[in-house]
């Protein structure tokens, strides 16, 4: 599934010359494959699928397993079948993009970075509005626990992994006590297939950790004072803000 071309591109799903490997090719590699095909638009919107046959040849499984394939994918909002006429690929706007293997191959194909541009500023108004709401309706047992949160974020300051993973509590944290269970169900599905990708997760300095924690700072007090506005501003700038310096590192000093 991460084939590529001589020249360092990705190969087309669809240029591959040799039948699959059976064992390798069943169920989610296929559908993958297919989504990927989709996706990238070497089938394009409006177009036909292969037709069974032809496709249970190229992945060198049953057709079964290419049945069960499009309606995975059919269910995914890709695809149209119509019994007797074939299977179209649907327009962009008819896909779900939450569904996590869809997600997942754009974010695998995103190499202008717009899928995670994107995801950062959903993120941020979602998780600003969390914000915001825990911020209107803390008790004292949620401030403490928050509190806590982000005191643990500051003893791990020195470990990159316990950090990341205390950074990541603390945002649960403010999810959770906002009991907005949609947005906090879209944010961690964004937030879990976006840790996926190298391009999200890069290797900070010690700086960097800093700020971070500043920022996390800045969004605890607006929810102690009970400042809505405040949280909200706080929680996404801090989104944004951290995406930036992701995607446009600094040049580290020699």
């Amino acid at each position: 599934m991460n084939d590529v071309r001589a020249d360092g591109s990705p190969a087309r799903v669809f240029d591959r010359q040799a039948a699959r490997t059976p064992v390798t090719r069943l169920g989610v590699a296929v559908v993958h494959d297919l989504v990927t095909a989709i996706i990238t638009g070497e089938i394009a919107e409006g177009a036909m699928l292969p037709i069974e046959t032809e496709l249970s040849a190229h992945f060198g499984v049953s057709r079964t397993v290419i049945r069960e394939s499009i309606k995975r994918i059919e269910e995914k909002g890709l695809v149209a079948v119509v019994q007797g006429s074939g299977t179209t690929v649907r327009t962009r706007e008819s896909w779900n993009v939450l569904d996590p293997v869809v997600l997942q191959v754009m974010l695998e194909n995103d190499a202008s970075l717009g899928v995670l541009d994107d995801l950062a500023v959903v993120r941020g108004a979602l998780e600003g509005a969390m914000a915001a709401a825990t911020a209107g309706r803390r008790t004292p047992d949620e401030l403490a626990a928050l509190r806590a949160a982000f005191e643990h974020m500051e003893s791990t300051i020195e470990h990159e992994d316990e950090y990341n993973e205390a950074d990541m509590r603390f945002h649960l944290v403010v999810m959770q006590q906002s009991q907005i269970p949609l947005a906090e169900s879209i944010t961690r599905t964004l937030y879990s297939r976006a840790r996926e990708s190298a391009r999200f997760t890069t290797n900070p300095s010690k700086d960097v950790f800093h700020l971070t924690l500043d920022e996390h700072r800045r969004v605890l007090e607006a929810i102690e004072a009970g400042d809505a506005t405040a949280a909200e501003a706080a929680m996404r700038a801090h989104i944004l803000d951290a995406w930036q310096r992701r995607r446009q590192p600094t040049a580290r000093k020699p």
